[in-house]
C-alpha cells in the first residue's frame, strides 16, 4: 500500500455513497478485473450505496446484470445505470412520442423503445433527433442518414464521449469516433448525455437520495469518470487498470482525490480509513 495515498484518502471515512464506473474499473471486456467480488462485499458490509455507471450504450441492463453477476456480485438491475437509460430519459421528456434516428445496438434501442420513443430507418419520416451510441456495425449508410437528418434539423444527442473501448483485446473505437465524424459532417455539436455531463450523475444520485458532499466517484477515464464528478461536487477516485493512470493525471491536468492501483488497493485504504 502506498503511505501517501492512504493519507490523502480521509475523505473515504465521510461517503455514504459511490457510483461507480464498470468497463475498465469492474470488467475487461468478458474478464472480472481483480477484487470484484469483495469490493461489493465491503460496500455491502459497510451499508454504502452504489450505483454502477457506464458510458457503454451497446449493453442492455439485463445484459450488465447478468454479466456482473455471473462472477459471484450479487447486484439487482436498479443498481445499474447507462448513458442509454439516461438518453431515452431526456428524449423522453423533450419529445414524448417522438421519432428519432438511432446509430447504435441493443442496448439503446431497447431503452428508446421502452420510452415509447419510435426509431425510424432511413429518411423514412421526420425525425425529432439523431441518438448516437456505440456501434459495432457502423456503415457510411448510417453516417450518411444521421448526417441528413441532423442537417434537416433534428438534435443531435450522443450517449456518451469515449473515444476508445477497454476490451480483452485493447482499447477499440467507441461512440465519440463517430460523434466526431458527424459534427465534421454537419458542423453541429453534440449534446452528451453521458459522464462527463451532469445528467448522469444527477440521476445516479437521485436513486440513492444522496449529496454530492457524501458520494464519491470511481473510474478509469480522467476526461469522463473523474472530470464528471469533479464538475458535480463529488469527491474522485482513479483506478488504475483501464484506460488512464498516474502519468495521464500529470499529461492531462485532471486531479482526482485519490489514484489506486486496482480495487483490492482501494478497499485495503477505505478499510484503513473506517478504522
Amino acid at each position: 500500500m502506498r503511505s501517501p495515498q492512504a493519507q490523502s484518502a480521509s475523505f473515504l471515512k465521510d461517503m455514504h455513497a459511490i457510483m461507480i464506473d464498470i468497463d475498465g474499473t469492474l470488467l475487461r471486456g468478458n474478464l472480472a478485473l481483480p477484487g470484484l467480488v469483495d469490493f461489493f462485499n465491503f460496500l455491502n458490509e459497510h451499508d454504502i450505496q452504489f450505483q454502477t455507471a457506464s458510458n457503454n450504450a451497446t449493453k442492455t441492463l439485463s445484459a450488465y446484470q447478468q454479466k456482473i453477476s455471473a462472477f459471484g456480485v450479487n447486484l439487482s438491475i436498479n443498481n445499474i445505470l447507462t448513458c442509454s437509460t439516461v438518453t431515452a430519459l431526456y428524449v423522453q421528456e423533450k419529445y414524448p412520442g417522438g421519432k428519432v434516428y438511432m446509430i447504435g445496438q441493443s442496448g439503446l434501442e431497447e431503452a428508446l423503445t421502452q420510452a415509447g420513443i419510435q426509431i425510424i430507418s432511413g429518411m423514412n419520416g421526420k425525425a425529432d433527433a439523431v441518438v448516437v451510441g456505440g456501434d459495432y456495425s457502423l456503415t457510411y449508410e448510417k453516417l450518411k442518414y444521421a448526417s441528413l437528418h441532423i442537417q434537416h434539423g433534428a438534435e443531435f444527442i450522443g450517449t456518451n464521449p469515449d473515444l476508445l473501448y477497454p476490451t480483452d483485446e485493447g482499447l477499440v473505437p467507441e461512440c465519440g469516433m463517430t460523434l466526431v465524424a458527424l459534427e465534421t459532417a454537419t458542423q453541429v455539436k453534440p449534446v452528451i448525455m453521458g459522464k462527463p455531463n451532469h445528467f448522469m450523475f444527477d440521476l445516479g444520485m437521485k436513486k440513492m437520495g444522496v449529496q454530492p458532499i457524501e458520494t464519491t466517484m470511481l473510474g478509469d477515464r480522467l476526461e469522463t469518470d473523474i472530470q464528471g464528478g469533479k464538475n458535480t461536487g463529488m469527491k474522485t477516485i482513479l483506478v488504475e487498470t483501464g484506460v488512464d493512470n498516474q502519468a495521464s493525471v500529470v499529461t492531462k491536468g485532471i486531479q482526482p482525490d485519490l489514484v489506486v492501483r486496482d480495487l483490492p488497493e482501494l478497499v485495503a485504504i477505505w478499510k484503513e480509513q473506517l478504522g
